[in-house]
Parts: structure tokens; C-alpha cells; sequence
């Protein structure tokens, strides 16, 4: 019986806390009470107004419910009151919460999972994405050649004509992998669809970008340009002339010119975009994944006017926007808007051979010099510096690091700032680590850096990691997940929208088959589990960004963050669950998505 009655009797734990002084509440030992609290509970559930448990504004039961919580996975009901929940487990017991104005939501067989929790993404890109010439490979987008690619910016550009107020003409996500020529597009493969509209065309890394001669002009980019620090412009064959190919931070000027042209309400209205499309794949809490100064000010001003029906965490740029971050983390949200802490970059993309590794490249295509391992963004002192900052202002880091070498340099970082500055709780996180060795993740555990892995690399660029960045042998332990929980640690998975749609679903599907697009199984040691693939959505991802206390798990006091998926991904066929659609998302108890039926 008191198992059976938890839920309610932690409801009125926690209603009854409420109403102690907080002077009170911090010497409130809710653990000692709960054994006669549960009975106490258990005579009062049928009457659940008493003791300050309020009814529920909302009860779903009728299908599946994973609550990611260890010590009841599954429960037939939960129930929300003001935005949290009050009630989960046996159906019995959470009705008893309802009175006379419950909305009781039958599930209809659907299964309901806590709101997913955005480990990396980018909703700025997200929203920029949504307005730019879909560039994307199958089966995502139209683009497999070079003449795909100049057939669907033409088209773009004759539906999109009044370009007066932007500096380029962009389409965004070409991937030259999934090319028939298998090379990236040039100047002169732009200039044949303009010599006079400034085209870019994004990779979909956002770590390389094709531009065209008018493009280059408006840059400034010439035979004489040198290469930026922590950037390439490629140049012709046998000279210095750019042919069009820009890699890692030569592609600054371009977000730079375009940030100015949008302005800050195009900025806000962009943010807004790509928020709600985040919604639509099951997501309560996004992430702005690398904010710079123009996007900071917009975020600010897009949550003032309450433009966010989800919470918004925001990583801006380490090097761009130090005061802007001391300003303004915080672990709570003003008006559904935080900065969780800083993001620092420190090399680039691995399926663009620009992520720096402690090895060469297994055989990558392109003009490469012998023993080519990439590069790094930054410098050794600013890594180190920039650590250091966090550390002593107690900001949170994010370290994009795809190559050993960065990952490397991370780990000396976090082993200097710990040295200097002590053990604390400060949750370090390593971005995306596709090439990885087992002593790093060994490194990553004593430090409590948590890894938040990109597995869906394992289907969009498998074959292509096998074939050519790191070969056969390596390509097994991209995103190395099995590694984690072989250490008993805590994962995350991302999606890094807009490189990806932010699909739950197909980062699920990636996280626990790791089939590529020729069907190819990448690393059958590193899959995982579908209840583990889902902590790495939810509980681990909200522990990751300091809010498993109220998000990640169905548990009573946290809040009503819900998504309803067509069906039970734990009773599927692992390689349908891609297939599994979010019909429903909830936000502190309310819907906020609801799919077309």
C-alpha cells in the first residue's frame, strides 16, 4: 500500500512545505516524514483536497508512461496541478486526485515520456535554416550532386526574390559526402547560377561553406588575403586565387554581415522560429548552443516580450561575449530565458576533416598534404585561459571538441583549473566527441566531465567516417556511448539542429541501432539501450544543465514537461523506432504542439 500511494503522499509533503517559512524549509527533513506521511496519504486520497493537495488540473493515463525515474520505470497515470506534477503511478491512486474541473486525457494506447531536454542545439541556425535553400542531402532534402545543388538555389532564388536587404543569398546543409562527385562546390559551380545575387552555400557541419565570385568580392577575399588564424581559404589549383571554399573561421565575416543586416527583430523573430520548430519533435527545454553578441541582445528582448513557450538555455561564445555571460548566468530562468554558461569552440568538423586529431586522417578527399590531422580553432593559452575564467567565476563550460587533440587539450585544461582552483560541481561538458581513445573517457570520468555525444554522425556520415576519416577499425567507436556506460557515466545525446532536424526520435533510433545510410552497423559494441537512449534525452540531459531537481523524470514536484509519442519505443522494433512521431507536446501542463491527426 505505500508504494502505491507515494505519489500522493509526496504531493502533500511538498504542498504542505510550501506553506513553512523558508527559514523553516531548509531544516525540513521531507525523509523522515514519509513513512507516516505515505500513510497519512493513503487515508487522505480520496479526498485529495486536504492538507493543501490541490485537485488535478489534468490526469493522462491509458497507455504507456516511462517515467526515467529508477525506482518505478513505468507508471498507468500521472497527474498536473498549476504546472507540476502531484500524482504518478497506479492509475487508482492518481484519479483519486481528480475533482470537479480535471481534464482526465485518455492516451488512447500512446505513450507518454517526459519533455526532451535539448543537450546541443542551435534555434537561432534553426530559424535561419527554415528560411534558406534547402542544400540537404536524402532524405532530408533534394541536393546529391553539384547540379541538385545549382537546381535548388535557382529555384529558391526565383521563389525568394526580393533579396535587397541581405548581403548573400543562402542555402544551407550541402553535404559533399553524399555527393556523386564527391568533392565540395566551387565559385565556379555558383557562379553558374549567379554572377551577379552573392551566394553561400553552408555545409551542413557550418564548418565549411562554398561562396561565389560576387560572394568573395563583397568579402574582400582576394590572392592576397592571407588565411585567417583558425581558418582556411582555399585557393585554384597551382595559385593563390580563393576557389570559392571557405573553411571554420573565414566564414566569420559572413555571419557577421548577415547578423547586421537581419537586425534585432528579423534576430528575435528567427529565435522564435526555431524554438517552436524544437516543439514539434517533443522538446520543453532548447538550447542556443553558441550565441555572439547580436544574439545575445535578441534574446534578452525575444523573452521580455514573452516570444518563448519553452525554456530557452543559452551558451553564447567564450570569446565573444565574457561580459555578456558574467552578466547573466544563473541556474534560473527570467522570463523563460537563462544563460547556462559559456561555449568555447576548439577545433572543427569531422566528416569536413577540419576536427584536429592526434593522428592523421585515415585517406580524405581532397588536396591534402601527407600526415594532414586537422587543426585547431584556437590557441593552447586560450583554452587554458578560458577555462581557467569559468572556473574562477564559476560559469559553466561547453567545449565543442570532435578530434583527440582538442579533446587532449580540454582534459589538460579541466586538470589545470581543477589544480588551481579546487574540486567543485561544476559539470564540465565535452561537445559532440565523435574521435575519441578509451583513456579520454576514463580522463572525462575522474574529472565529472560529462560527454554529450552527436550519434546520429553514425547514420549521416558512418560510411563515410569508415571509408575515409578515421577507416574501419576507428570508425567503431565514433560517439563512443558504450564506453560511457561500460564507466558507469552519464551521457547525453544531441542533435546539433539545425545540422540535423531536431528529430528525438532518429537521435533514439541513432543512439541505440547505429545503422549508417548504407545499412552498415558503426560500433555493434557501442549501442545501447532504449531506456539508456532515453535517460540521454531527458534525466541525464537536465542533469547535464543543473535541473534534474525539476526536469527529466515524471516525479512529484517536478514540472508537467510531458511529450506523447505515437508509440512505446521499449516495444517496438529497434530499427522502427525513426518511425515513432510526437503527437503531443506539454509544457508545465500545457500543449504547446500538437501534431496534424
Amino acid at each position: 500500500m505505500a508504494s502505491r500511494c507515494a505519489g500522493i503522499s509526496e504531493a502533500i509533503i511538498e504542498r504542505f512545505a510550501t506553506r513553512i517559512p523558508r527559514r523553516v524549509q531548509w531544516g525540513w527533513n521531507v525523509e523522515r516524514l514519509a513513512r507516516p506521511a505515505c500513510v497519512l496519504g493513503c487515508l487522505l486520497a480520496s479526498v485529495p483536497t486536504l492538507a493543501g493537495t490541490p485537485p488535478a488540473d489534468r490526469i493522462w493515463h491509458g497507455g504507456p508512461i516511462l517515467t526515467m525515474n529508477d525506482a518505478g520505470m513505468r507508471a498507468e497515470a500521472v497527474a498536473e496541478a498549476g504546472g507540476r506534477i502531484i500524482a504518478v503511478g497506479e492509475a487508482a491512486d492518481v484519479l483519486a486526485t481528480r475533482g470537479p474541473g480535471t481534464q482526465v486525457i485518455d492516451l488512447g494506447g500512446r505513450t507518454l515520456v517526459p519533455g526532451f531536454v535539448d543537450a546541443h542545439g542551435h534555434i537561432f541556425m534553426g530559424g535561419l535554416q527554415a528560411v534558406t535553400a534547402n542544400l540537404l542531402a536524402p532524405p532530408d532534402g533534394p541536393v546529391k550532386d553539384i547540379a541538385s545543388l545549382q537546381k535548388a538555389m535557382k529555384q529558391w532564388l526565383q521563389a525568394n526574390p526580393g533579396l535587397a536587404d541581405l548581403p548573400f543569398a543562402v542555402g544551407f546543409g550541402y553535404d559533399n559526402s553524399q555527393f556523386a562527385e564527391l568533392r565540395h562546390p566551387t565559385r565556379d559551380d555558383l557562379d553558374a547560377i549567379s554572377t551577379e545575387v552573392p551566394i553561400v552555400a553552408l555545409h551542413q557541419s557550418a564548418h565549411l561553406a562554398a561562396v561565389n565570385s560576387r560572394a568573395l568580392e563583397i568579402l574582400g577575399y582576394t590572392k592576397d588575403t592571407p588565411d585567417p588564424a583558425g581558418g582556411v581559404i582555399r585557393r585554384r589549383e597551382g595559385g593563390m586565387e580563393p576557389d570559392g571554399v571557405l573553411e571554420e573561421t573565414a566564414l566569420f565575416p559572413i555571419a557577421q554581415r548577415l547578423l547586421a543586416a537581419i537586425g534585432p527583430a528579423g534576430i528575435e523573430r528567427l529565435l522564435k522560429a526555431g524554438a517552436e520548430q524544437w516543439t514539434r519533435y517533443g522538446y520543453t527545454t532548447v538550447q542556443e548552443g553558441r550565441a555572439f553578441p547580436p544574439v545575445d541582445a535578441a534574446l534578452v528582448a525575444a523573452a521580455a516580450e514573452g516570444a518563448f513557450k519553452v525554456d530557452v538555455v543559452a551558451y553564447p561564445d567564450m570569446l565573444a561575449s565574457r561580459d555578456f555571460i558574467e552578466a547573466h548566468a544563473s541556474r534560473d530562468y527570467v522570463n523563460r530565458l537563462r544563460v547556462g554558461g559559456a561555449k568555447l569552440v576548439i577545433d572543427g568538423s569531422p566528416q569536413g576533416f577540419t576536427a584536429w586529431r592526434d593522428r592523421p586522417y585515415y585517406a580524405p578527399v581532397g588536396d591534402y598534404p601527407p600526415g594532414y590531422h586537422g587543426y585547431s580553432n584556437v590557441t593552447d593559452e586560450q583554452v587554458i585561459n578560458a577555462v581557467d575564467w569559468a572556473f574562477a567565476n564559476g560559469i559553466q563550460i561547453m567545449a565543442h571538441a570532435n578530434g583527440e587533440a582538442a579533446a587532449d587539450l580540454l582534459i589538460a585544461a579541466i586538470k589545470a583549473g581543477t589544480a588551481k582552483h579546487g574540486q567543485a560541481d561544476r559539470r564540465p561538458i565535452l561537445l559532440h566527441g565523435q574521435f575519441q581513445r578509451e583513456d579520454q573517457l576514463d580522463a572525462y570520468r575522474q574529472l565529472g566531465l560529462i560527454p554529450s555525444f552527436f550519434p546520429m554522425h553514425t547514420y549521416y556520415w558512418g560510411d563515410w567516417h569508415r571509408d575515409h576519416t578515421v577507416g574501419p577499425e576507428q570508425a567503431d567507436d565514433i560517439s563512443p556511448t558504450g564506453w560511457a556506460v561500460q564507466r558507469g557515466m552519464r551521457f547525453t545525446s544531441h542533435h546539433d539542429a539545425p545540422v540535423a532536424f531536431p528529430d528525438a526520435m532518429r537521435v533514439l533510433d541513432a543512439t541505440v541501432t547505429r545503422r549508417s545510410r548504407s545499412g552498415d552497423i558503426i560500433g555493434p559494441a557501442q549501442r545501447v539501450d532504449v531506456i539508456t537512449g532515453l535517460k540521454a534525452l531527458t534525466i541525464w540531459a537536465a542533469y547535464q544543465q543543473f535541473e534534474e531537481a525539476s526536469k527529466g523524470s515524471l516525479e512529484v514536484g517536478k514540472l508537467a514537461d510531458f511529450a506523447i509519442l505515437s508509440a512505446d519505443p521499449t516495444a517496438v522494433d529497434p530499427e522502427t523506432i525513426d518511425r515513432i512521431r510526437v503527437v503531443e507536446t506539454i509544457k508545465e501542463g500545457t500543449t504547446i504542439h500538437r501534431a496534424d491527426q
